[in-house]
This record gives structure tokens, C-alpha cells and sequence, in this order.
């Protein structure tokens, strides 16, 4: 849970948005009387189950890549770094790659790869 906010904080704030849209829109004179109430329980309900979905998919298949790596199991992960070549490294704990803090580090490689970011080969 401690990863909730740097995971899912984009999709809270377009889920706020989309809930700001909604009151702006439900809010004008040519809508019904209920409208608002509504809405924000339907949008908020929808935004919710949406994000809580995301974040439960997203942490199992970080502990399912944190399980690979130890088992010495091939990983992709995204490379924003280049995007015309190489668009993805292939992590191995037998390659001198370490797990820390959720991010796989390399002393043969410049920059860290989130785990989040990588899937299973």
C-alpha cells in the first residue's frame, strides 16, 4: 500500500477530473434535480473501482516479477531511454542485476528500472 500514490496518483487526478466534469455538467439548468447526487455516486463509484483494479493487477504483477527475479527467471522491463532501438532491457539476477526499493539496478547500466514497468519474459 505504500506504493498507492506514486502507482495511481495520475489516474486519481483524471478520475478528479472527470469528476469535476460531471458536477459542471450536471449542475446546469437544463439537467434533472437528482442529477448531481447522481452522478457524483455513480462517476465516483466507477473511478474507484477503476483505480482499485489498476492498483490490485499492478502490485500482483510486482510481486510476481519480484518472485522471477529471485527465481533467476528472465524479465523485460521498458526502456525509456531509447525509443527507436532497444525498446526493452532483459533483467537476470545472473547479470549483476540487484532488486532494491522496487527497482532493478545494474552497475553495467546507467539508469534504474522500476519494477512496475516489467513484466515476465
Amino acid at each position: 500500500m505504500n506504493n498507492f500514490f506514486y502507482l495511481e496518483g495520475a489516474y486519481l487526478i483524471l478520475g478528479g477530473f472527470a469528476l469535476l466534469i460531471m458536477l459542471f455538467v450536471t449542475t446546469r439548468p437544463f439537467m434533472a434535480k437528482g442529477a448531481v447526487k447522481k452522478g457524483l455516486l455513480w462517476v465516483s463509484l466507477v473511478v474507484a473501482v477503476m483505480v482499485g483494479a489498476h492498483y490490485m493487477i499492478t502490485s500482483n504483477r510486482m510481486a510476481e516479477v519480484a518472485v522471477a527475479f529471485e527465481k533467476n527467471l528472465p524479465i523485460l522491463c521498458e526502456s525509456r531511454a531509447t525509443r527507436k532501438v532497444a525498446q526493452t532491457v532483459t533483467i537476470q539476477k545472473s547479470n549483476e542485476w540487484i532488486l532494491e526499493d522496487n527497482n532493478f539496478i545494474s552497475p553495467n547500466y546507467s539508469r534504474p528500472f522500476f519494477i512496475a514497468r516489467c513484466i515476465v519474459k
